[in-house]
């Protein structure tokens, strides 16, 4: 399972807890190209991200983080 970063405060939450993020690039709905098994999100700015030293355009790919559910299933 996995959530889709948007937004600054999701990179800023993401950057703060050391999440790592990969960043994939969309085929189809059903079929993504991972580009980069990612690391944690050292900058971002509206038009960019930077993890491990790369920049990645917001606007070309998605930026994804695992997510666990927990043992309650929420």
């Amino acid at each position: 399972m996995h959530k889709i970063l948007h937004t600054d405060t999701d990179f800023l939450i993401a950057a703060l807890s050391g999440s790592r993020v990969y960043i994939v690039s969309p085929i189809d709905e059903n079929m993504v190209e991972i580009i980069d098994y990612g690391g944690p999100v050292e900058k971002y700015t509206p038009e960019s991200i930077k993890i491990n030293g790369s920049y990645f355009f917001r606007n070309h790919f998605e930026f994804r983080v695992d997510v666990k559910k927990d043992s309650a299933g929420m």
